[in-house]
C-alpha cells in the first residue's frame, strides 16, 4: 500500500487505549483464502463498506467485503460516536456559490436523511448502540461566534438558541458565550453500531473477511481481479471504502485526491452526580465548540465523559504522546472542576478531507465498474453510512431513491502530490489564529 503518513499511523500505537474496544468484542470474520467470484467486492469494512454490503445483499447481489485489519480497526471503530449532520466543511453560503441553490438544498437534505438512515438501521435490526442526545449543540467559544449562532437561529426555526446566562440551567456550564441546539442527530457507541451493521449484512448474505487487504486491483476480460495476500477475487464491480486509511494506488485515480488527518479522543472514568454538578455539565447532548480546530464532547449514558479534538500533524510514538498531553490540557482548561478526574482511555485515528471540502460518493471516472465513497471530514457515522447506501444503488445501475446531490459527485486533486501533507502546517496555523 502507498499511504501518506508514516507506518506508525497505521499500526497499533495510535489505536492503543481505545475505549470502544472494552465495550464489545470484535466478531471473528475469516481471512480470505483461495479464489472466489462475487458480484461486488467492497474494499474496507467500515460504515461505508458495510452499509453498501447490507443494501446490496438485501437486493440479492453476492457481496464480499475485504477488511485489511480486524473488524472495527479503522475510523469506524474508534471515532467519537457523533451521528449528526455534517460531512462537508463548506458553509451553506459557500456551497451555494460553488454548486448552486438546488444542488446545495439537495445535499443538505441528504445530510439529514443520513441521520435518519442510521436510526432506521438501528431500529430495523434491533441494534443496541447506547444511543442518547436529542440533536446536537454547538457552543460559542467567543462573542463573535455567538453572533453567528444567533444569525443561524434566525434562519432555522427548528433550532433552539441558548444565551450565555441560561447555559447553566441547561447543563452546559463552561467557558462558552451561548449555544445553538439543532434537533437532528444523536450520540452512539460506534463499535456497537458497526458490528450490528456487520451482523445485519452477514444475515442478508454478505461475506465479510478480516486481515485480507486488497494488494492490487486490475481489470481483465470485463471483470475486476482483486488480489489479497492469500487469494484472489473476481467481481463485476468494486467499491473502494477506505476513507482516511486509503492507499494512493488502489485505485491510481485516488492519488492526491484525499487528505488524511488525525483526530485524538479521551474518555474519563465514570463520574458521580456530585462531580458532574461541581462542573455544572449535566447535559446528555453531544456537543462541539465553534472553533475551526474544534473540540467535541459528550456525557455518555454510563457517565463517562468523551472529549476529542484534531490530532497532531506528525505521527510517531513521541508525537502521539505529545498530542495526548495537549488533549488533556485542553480538557482541563475547558472543564477545570474535573482536573483530577482520570482519563482512563486515549487514542487517535484518521479522518479524511477532500480538496472540495465535501464528501465523494460515485463512480471512479477512469475505471469501469469501480466506485468509491470517502472524505466525510470527521462526520462519517451518518455520512459514511449514507454514502454506502448511495453506492449500493449506483452499482446496480439504479437512480438512488435518497437525495444524491451533484455536490458529492466530483473530486479534485490536491497540489504537491505525495508531499501535500505540507499544506496542513500553514492551514492549521492560520485556523488557530482565526480561532
Amino acid at each position: 500500500m502507498q499511504r501518506l503518513f508514516p507506518d506508525y499511523a497505521y499500526g497499533p500505537g495510535p489505536r492503543q487505549g481505545c475505549w470502544w474496544d472494552e465495550t464489545i468484542a470484535a466478531p471473528a470474520w475469516p481471512v480470505f483464502r483461495g479464489e472466489q467470484h462475487a458480484d461486488v467486492v467492497i474494499i474496507g469494512g467500515g460504515f461505508t463498506g458495510l452499509s453498501a454490503a447490507l443494501h446490496l445483499a438485501e437486493s440479492g447481489a453476492s457481496v464480499a467485503v475485504l477488511e485489511a485489519e480486524t473488524p472495527g480497526w479503522g475510523a469506524s471503530g474508534r471515532n467519537g460516536g457523533f451521528c449528526c449532520t455534517g460531512g462537508s466543511k463548506l458553509s451553506s453560503a459557500a456551497m451555494r456559490r460553488l454548486f448552486g441553490d438546488a444542488a446545495t438544498a439537495e445535499y443538505e437534505a441528504g445530510e439529514e436523511e443520513a441521520v435518519h438512515l442510521v436510526r432506521g438501521i438501528l431500529d430495523a435490526h434491533g441494534i443496541d448502540a447506547d444511543t442518547h442526545s436529542k440533536g446536537e449543540t454547538q457552543l460559542a467559544h467567543s462573542p463573535r461566534a455567538m453572533r453567528r449562532l444567533r444569525a443561524a437561529a434566525e434562519a432555522d426555526p427548528s433550532a433552539v438558541l441558548i444565551e450565555q446566562q441560561d447555559l447553566a440551567q441547561h447543563g452546559f456550564a463552561g467557558p462558552f458565550h451561548g449555544a445553538l441546539t439543532t434537533p437532528v442527530g444523536f450520540g452512539l457507541n460506534p463499535r456497537k453500531y458497526l458490528f450490528g451493521l456487520a451482523g445485519a449484512a452477514q444475515a442478508a448474505g454478505a461475506k465479510l473477511f478480516q486481515k485480507s487487504p486488497a494488494t492490487a486491483v486490475s481489470r481483465h476480460g470485463g471483470k475486476h481481479l482483486i488480489r489479497t495476500p492469500q487469494g484472489k477475487l473476481r467481481a463485476d464491480a468494486v467499491i473502494v471504502a477506505t476513507n482516511g486509511y486509503s492507499s494512493e494506488n488502489i485505485p491510481g485515480w485516488l492519488r492526491a485526491r484525499t487528505m488524511p488527518a488525525q483526530s485524538t479522543v479521551m474518555v474519563t472514568r465514570p463520574m458521580s452526580e456530585a462531580e458532574l454538578d461541581l462542573q455544572g455539565w449535566t447535559s446528555d447532548q453531544m456537543s462541539y465548540d465553534t472553533r475551526n480546530l474544534l473540540h467535541y464532547f459528550r456525557l455518555m449514558p454510563d457517565r463517562r465523559f468523551l472529549f476529542g479534538m484534531r490530532g497532531g500533524l506528525m505521527s510517531s510514538p513521541r508525537a502521539e504522546a505529545a498530542i495526548r498531553r495537549q488533549l488533556r490540557r485542553d480538557f482541563d482548561a475547558m472543564f477545570p472542576a474535573w482536573q483530577e478526574v482520570e482519563a482512563e482511555n486515549m487514542w487517535s485515528g484518521m479522518v479524511c478531507l477532500s480538496r472540495n471540502l465535501v464528501p465523494f460518493a460515485g463512480p471512479v471516472p477512469e475505471v469501469k465498474g469501480m466506485y468509491a465513497g470517502l472524505c466525510y471530514h470527521g462526520n462519517g457515522v451518518a455520512m459514511g453510512t449514507y454514502a454506502g447506501r448511495l453506492l449500493g444503488d449506483l452499482v446496480q445501475g439504479r437512480t438512488p431513491d435518497l437525495p444524491y446531490s451533484p455536490v458529492m459527485q466530483k473530486m479534485a486533486r490536491f497540489p504537491l502530490g505525495r508531499f501535500r501533507r505540507a499544506l496542513m502546517f500553514p492551514a492549521y496555523a492560520l485556523l488557530g489564529l482565526l480561532d
